[in-house]
């Protein structure tokens, strides 16, 4: 019995020893087996055989449940268990359960904050190799991954496959309080947190909190004035890739956004949105303070700063603040004397493209603009505002010496004088 139990453990021994001999081998194997199409190299044949199938896009193995192919067995495993829900790896420091070993490894990084690989280009570091790897293309241009429908090109091809299902309108992530989908997970984590009013994300400098990391990174250029994104053709920078790429709209002259109503083009789709609204009538953002709404959030933006009384933007000549930055530049007409909009019709100059085109009103008799209580046109919708106040009897410029009101700021500054008895427009004696 005793020479039974020895052959045993003796065998024992042995397969391990083999199975170490095996495994050490392939740490220190050199990677001779090439793939011929992509030159990636790989320690097995059986690794490059897998590989393989993501040229050839043989997917043997299917999901009973919903069909979805996949080329490998692990694969379609992993993928199971996004429908049964089941979450066998636990992180002992804060409960959190994930259905990969990988994310659970990969997750434990953000409490130790290890970051052990690093880009030698430019410094970045990141949490696993395999973001390296993958980030190290973005120095190269390197995007070797291509959709076989529109041709675009991806430099990872995880980012390949979640383009597909936007051809094919694959949405395989649903929300379980609202029932929308969405194309790929991250896209639901970060939906949820609408939900759950989420904000993992803090800023050192200010402690203003973000549903999304790659919010919190633009933020912060906001206080170190990073702006990485330059026209090259004016020189202009960007805070983000996005604002660089409308501002070039400005250079081309493109207007993504068209009213299928009357025909007009813009740049920015708020500005679309908020013209569509001047058709319908619909007025979505609602000022809390006083209820006034508006078709335009940045309208509501500057609106609600009548209330705050905020001047964010500063003129560095004279020091006067203004509440819109549009305002700022007009302003900064006064000290250059700059009036850039001539009338060729009677000369007459102007700092402001609105002014000038409502004189040219003046000289074609146009008059667009219309009351909609009695119909009186105006050739500017400034003045159809102060006109509608005579029927609402709204006035709201205010004296404060008298109280008295009036229907629009020039009428108060007229009203002013009787109290200085300044009279600017006297003839010399």
């Amino acid at each position: 019995m005793d020479d039974i139990n020895l052959l045993n453990t003796s065998k024992t021994t042995s397969v391990n020893a083999i199975d170490l001999k095996k495994h050490k081998s392939l740490r220190t194997k050199k990677k001779q087996t090439e793939c011929e199409i992509c030159e990636r190299s790989f320690v097995t044949n059986s690794s490059l055989t897998k590989h393989k199938k993501t040229h050839t896009g043989d997917k043997p193995f299917h999901c009973e449940i919903c069909g979805k192919p996949f080329a490998m067995s692990g694969t379609l495993t992993r993928h199971k268990r996004m429908h049964t829900a089941e979450k066998c790896y636990h992180c002992e420091i804060c409960g959190n359960s994930y259905s990969k070993n990988i994310h659970l490894v990969v997750h434990k990084c953000s409490h130790t904050g290890e970051k052990p690989f690093h880009c030698e280009e430019c410094g970045r570091s990141f949490v696993t190799n395999s973001s390296l790897t993958k980030h190290r293309k973005t120095h190269t241009g390197d995007k070797p991954f291509h959709c076989e429908i529109c041709g675009k090109s991806f430099a990872r091809n995880f980012r390949l496959v979640i383009h597909r299902r936007t051809h094919t309108g694959e949405k395989l992530f649903h929300c379980e309080i609202c029932g929308m989908s969405f194309i790929e997970n991250s896209s639901l984590i970060r939906h949820k947190r609408i939900h759950t009013g989420e904000r993992p994300f803090h800023c050192e400098v200010c402690g203003k909190s973000f549903p999304q990391n790659a919010q919190l990174v633009t933020h912060i250029r906001v206080h170190t004035g990073e702006k990485p994104f330059r026209c090259e053709i004016c020189e202009k920078s960007f805070i983000t890739n996005s604002k660089l790429k409308v501002h070039l709209r400005f250079h081309t002259g493109e207007k993504l956004f068209r009213c299928d109503i009357c025909g007009k083009g813009f740049v920015y789709h708020s500005k679309y949105a908020a013209h569509i609204g001047s058709h319908t009538g619909v007025k979505p953002f609602r000022c809390e303070i006083c209820a006034k709404s508006f078709s335009d959030k940045t309208h509501l933006v500057v609106h609600k700063r009548t209330h705050t009384g905020e001047k964010p933007f500063h003129c560095e000549v004279c020091g006067k603040s203004f509440a819109t930055n549009t305002h700022l530049v007009l302003h900064k007409k006064i000290h250059t004397r700059e009036k850039v909009f001539i009338c060729e019709k009677c000369g007459d100059s102007f700092n402001e493209k609105s002014n000038y085109v409502t004189h040219k009103r003046v000289h074609s008799g146009v008059k667009a603009f219309y009351c909609e209580i009695c119909g009186k046109s105006f050739s500017s919708p400034y003045n159809v505002i102060v006109h509608t106040r005579s029927h609402t009897g709204e006035r709201p410029y205010h004296c404060e010496i008298c109280k008295k009101s009036f229907i629009c700021k020039s009428h108060l500054n007229k009203h002013k004088q009787t109290h200085t008895g300044e009279k600017p427009f006297d003839d010399e004696t």
